[in-house]
Order: C-alpha cells, then sequence, then structure tokens
C-alpha cells in the first residue's frame, strides 16, 4: 500500500502534534515519534483526532498495489516500484500541482532499508515530476527517517487506517480521515492495471 499526503505549508497539525508528544511525555509516557502500528489506541485516538480537525488542509492518495498480483513481467521489485510510484505521482501531479501556480514541489519520503527500492522508487517520482509539472517549477525529494517529519507520521496513520478498512473491514479510523481522502484504487485488483 502507498500512501500521499498533499499539504502546502503552514503546515497546522505540527503545533498540536508536537504539543501532543510533550504532553504524553510529561505524563510518563516514552514516546519518540508516532508509529500507528506500534502506538498505544489511546494514543491512536488523539493523534487521529489531530488528523481529524487538520482535514480541510489534506488529501489523502493511496493506491493497494499487490505485486502477487501485477503481470510476472512487473514483479520484479525496481520495474514494480518504479510503475507505482509513476501511477501516483502522476495521479497527484496532475490534480493538485500542475496548473496551481506552485513555485517548487517538494516530496517526503520514509527511508528505506533497501538502496534498491530506494532507487525505483526515485527514479519513478522523478520521471513524473520531470515529465508533468510546468514548465519552471522546481522540485525536491528528500528521504527522511518519518520519526523526524510529522508529515510522515501522518501519512503512516492514513496508510494504517486504510490498510485496516482493506485487510480486516476495520473502519473505524478510516472512518475519521475519509473526508480527506481524495483517491483510493485497488490498482491491480484485475491483474491489470486499473486506473492510469
Amino acid at each position: 500500500m502507498l500512501t500521499c499526503l498533499i499539504e502546502e505549508r503552514p503546515f497546522p497539525s505540527y503545533d498540536k502534534l508536537r504539543e501532543l508528544r510533550y504532553d504524553l511525555l510529561e505524563s510518563g509516557i516514552n514516546i519518540e515519534y508516532f508509529h500507528a502500528t506500534e502506538d498505544k489506541q489511546d494514543v491512536r485516538n488523539k493523534v487521529f483526532s489531530i488528523i481529524h480537525e487538520s482535514l480541510e488542509h489534506v488529501k489523502v492518495c493511496s493506491m493497494i498495489a499487490q505485486k502477487n498480483k501485477t503481470h510476472p513481467s512487473l514483479q520484479e521489485e525496481s520495474k514494480f516500484y518504479t510503475q507505482v510510484f509513476h501511477m501516483l505521482m502522476k495521479w497527484v501531479v496532475k490534480k493538485h500541482v500542475h496548473g496551481k501556480g506552485y513555485e517548487r514541489v517538494v516530496v517526503f519520503t520514509d527511508t528505506m532499508p533497501i538502496a534498491k527500492k530506494k532507487r525505483a522508487m526515485e527514479k519513478g517520482v522523478k520521471s513524473v515530476l520531470k515529465s508533468l509539472l510546468d514548465e519552471g517549477v522546481t522540485y525536491r525529494i528528500y528521504h527522511h527517517q518519518s520519526k523526524s517529519n510529522f508529515n510522515l507520521q501522518v501519512v503512516d496513520y492514513c496508510n494504517w487506517a486504510i490498510y485496516r478498512k482493506w485487510s480486516r473491514g476495520d473502519t473505524r479510523s478510516y472512518d475519521i480521515i475519509k473526508a480527506s481522502i481524495d483517491a483510493e484504487w485497488d490498482v491491480y485488483r484485475n491483474g491489470t492495471t486499473t486506473f492510469y
């Protein structure tokens, strides 16, 4: 599953998430950063509450891409990740960036432990940005550990909520964020790409 968060500065959830983190630390909960899978339900509830308050400022685009449903020629990691990132970024750029008058686009991704996946993902992002951005629009791609970036932590939470819906039919967290979901596809549902 691949989820993208589209947000302009200022990031209204940053201050609230930082305050929540310090409130939790002061109350004796040792939390270095927010991670939906690892956080206790009480913490998740508080983070989702902050995300819910900021929904008008964000759009979430998510792709469910199961490698085993793709054509065998696309299952090699570099091809798979390049295609998936290319599809997601193409949607995001066309709908949310193209023709909007932006001077620059900044893309943050979580660091990947496998260099091969990182290279494949970066190749996919760069190819789309180069081909679709308006003339004169610059871009930067930064690979940060999610613990250093609240946007990546919000993406993690949104991704977790969408994953729970698709894998377990649990929509409790999904229902909190669904107003911000701009796109959600099972791209290889029938063994072929279902959008592009």
